[in-house]
């Protein structure tokens, strides 16, 4: 039997629609905030100032510019989900779950990108004398469709979408637990539409033009040349995500990919190895290597995390062990040995050494828990940067050169390809930081086999066990010291092996590179943030979460000292709204969440 998008779809939960924040009657609410995104599209073709000092050249008529763009995504959201309120055919696909809390965020990232422009043309320039006719117009339409949004009610169907990292089979199981649930909710609401039966080649299709997009947007984010188009960038990618999510569209396109699972995965490296031939220089696309280094590193540390369960303040000194032996034994005029392995020589011997450190650090400290453990491990970090600071010949024997690191590591030539040379394949010429990109992506795609492999494994089951009770664990046969002691290894491996990639890209080996935290990532603290944000206990929660957490900081440089505090605030927020993560577990976010409803089969427990 076929299994179309809706069987994978979870549960729609209804609640009784609560009024807005500003007393306005339903008909002419909708109606003002669709009228208003359709007038905010309109803006954006409107010159917002008279000169072209502000950054974007925002004083064309008829062609949008910068943070124009942004605004005209805004815009067109709000008018699209707006038309799908009044049941405009075509458009029922576009909120499954409901079109009133994604109409107020996409309102929402209208406003606050346009006014944010306004007030950045009005402090830039010198006053709102600096504004074109076009400015005035823009914010007057995105007030009036927040004001419109907002006055509608609150609360609506939500469409639930299944855990992202179930099989098919547990996915179909799941369904069968809850499929009268999902009808009698529909029936009676009349506001959540399932997805029609479709193609199997037309899913695909739509997992790969989603996939393209999502490219599309992580590009034009990565490329951003200026700070105030980052800012309005991450108003509307924030929001706009938001909206998407309330909307359903998130959960429908989590059910085809669980659908599709090996075809996903598929496409992502697809779209992921496409990066790098966007690119004109090396500019963006060293930007993207470290973001993929990180992000690796951030799925190696969720098995330690997301599955055991086990506080690991140390796991970047894993890192930093993989790519010290890497640079020891690849040839660099530093090193005291004088021997030059050839690469996946060094990639393996830097991940046996990181393997090595985290048995022997794990056997004499696993038996501690909680707090304890996370103030060992910190412990631990910080001892392996104090170490590689003093091994420089004067406070101890001369292997690292100290603070100074080990210098001159040279390129990677593997099978008679060098990857620090430019390339021309099929006429598309690619850079050295694009070599090392797609090296790294398919080290990314091991880590990946992997981490999928272990979750779905006897030993997956059994951290996932002591993850959620030890002793309960341990009393039902599970040798919570074995188990925690594989975690532990596991993650410091897949941790060096990313590290002997970086020190290649990086030329250079330094300790300050390996510190529990400081403004720019990689760090311990950054990297815990990363498994926390994207989602513990999933694949692509940490890969998503590592990628903003690089790049993030990367792109808020020009705050300086304030970067820190307005980041940290950043995370306070987004913790306080979804503290299970962009892209959650699904046992997480019921724990998490206790206002809904457990599924008769909870599928997984930790993958």
């Amino acid at each position: 039997m076929t299994t179309n998008t809706a069987e994978l779809t979870d549960t729609v939960k209804t609640t009784t629609p609560a009024r807005g924040f500003i007393a306005l009657p339903e008909k002419t609410a909708r109606a003002l905030a669709t009228a208003g995104g359709a007038l905010t599209v309109i803006s954006s073709f409107l010159a917002w100032t008279w000169t072209s000092a502000f950054p974007g050249d925002l004083t064309v008529y008829g062609y949008p510019g910068g943070l124009q763009w942004l605004v005209l995504v805004g815009g067109t959201l709000t008018t699209l989900f707006g038309l799908a309120s009044y049941g405009v055919k075509g458009l029922g696909w576009l909120a499954p779950a409901g079109t009133d809390a994604a109409l107020k965020l996409s309102a929402a990232a209208a406003f606050a990108t346009a006014w944010y422009t306004i007030l950045a043309i009005t402090t830039t320039l010198g006053g709102v004398v600096n504004l074109e006719p076009g400015g005035y117009i823009v914010a007057v339409t995105t007030l009036l469709a927040l004001v419109g949004a907002l006055a509608l009610p609150f609360e609506h169907p939500v469409l639930e979408g299944p855990d992202p990292d179930d099989t098919a089979w547990e996915q179909r199981k799941h369904h069968l637990g809850n499929r009268w649930t999902t009808v009698k909710a529909a029936l009676s609401t009349g506001t959540a539409r399932p997805a029609p039966p479709l193609p199997a080649w037309t899913e695909i299709l739509l997992i790969t033009a989603v996939l393209a997009l999502a490219l599309a947007v992580f590009t034009y984010g990565i490329t951003t040349p200026y700070q105030e188009l980052f800012i309005g960038f991450l108003i509307t990618a924030a929001f706009g995500f938001a909206a998407l999510n309330k909307a359903g569209l998130v959960a429908r396109f989590t059910a085809l990919t669980a659908k599709h699972r090996n075809v996903a995965l598929v496409g992502a490296f697809a779209a992921a190895a496409a990066f790098p031939l966007t690119q004109t220089d090396d500019q963006y696309a060293t930007l993207g290597v470290n973001i993929l280094i990180f992000a690796t590193v951030a799925l190696g540390l969720n098995i330690v995390v997301g599955l055991t369960g086990l506080l690991d303040l140390g796991y970047v000194a894993f890192l930093g062990v993989g790519a010290y032996t890497a640079a020891l034994v690849s040839g660099s005029p530093n090193s005291p040995f004088g021997v030059h392995f050839p690469f996946w020589a060094a990639l393996l011997v830097g991940a046996v050494a990181s393997m090595v450190f985290g048995v022997l650090i794990g056997a004499p400290t696993l038996r501690l828990r909680g707090d304890y453990l996370a103030i060992v491990t910190l412990g631990f970090g910080e001892i392996f940067r104090i170490s590689m600071n003093n091994l420089d010949g004067v406070s101890g024997p001369d292997i690292t050169n100290g603070p100074n690191g080990i210098a001159g590591i040279p390129n990677i030539d593997l099978f008679g390809f060098d990857f620090g040379a430019s390339h021309t394949i099929a006429g598309l010429t690619i850079g050295r930081f694009a070599n090392y990109f797609l090296l790294m992506l398919l080290i990314t795609l091991i880590v990946v086999m992997v981490f999928r492999r272990s979750a779905e494994s006897r030993i997956g089951r059994a951290w996932v066990a002591i993850r959620e009770d030890e002793t309960a664990a341990e009393a039902m046969g599970i040798n919570g010291f074995r188990v925690k002691l594989i975690a532990f290894a596991l993650g410091a491996t897949l941790a060096g092996l990313a590290g002997a990639v970086q020190a290649h890209v990086n030329y250079t080996v330094t300790p300050d590179q390996y510190v529990f935290a400081n403004a720019v990532p990689p760090n311990s603290a950054f990297l815990l943030a990363a498994v926390v944000l994207g989602g513990m206990g999933t694949i692509s929660g940490p890969l998503v979460g590592g990628s903003l957490l690089f790049l993030i900081p990367n792109k808020l440089q020009f705050l300086g000292e304030y970067q820190l505090l307005v980041f940290g605030i950043a995370l306070v927020i987004l913790m306080r709204l979804r503290p299970e993560g962009l892209i959650p577990n699904r046992r997480n976010q019921l724990e998490l969440h206790k206002d809904l409803e457990a599924p008769t089969v909870l599928g997984k427990t930790g993958a």
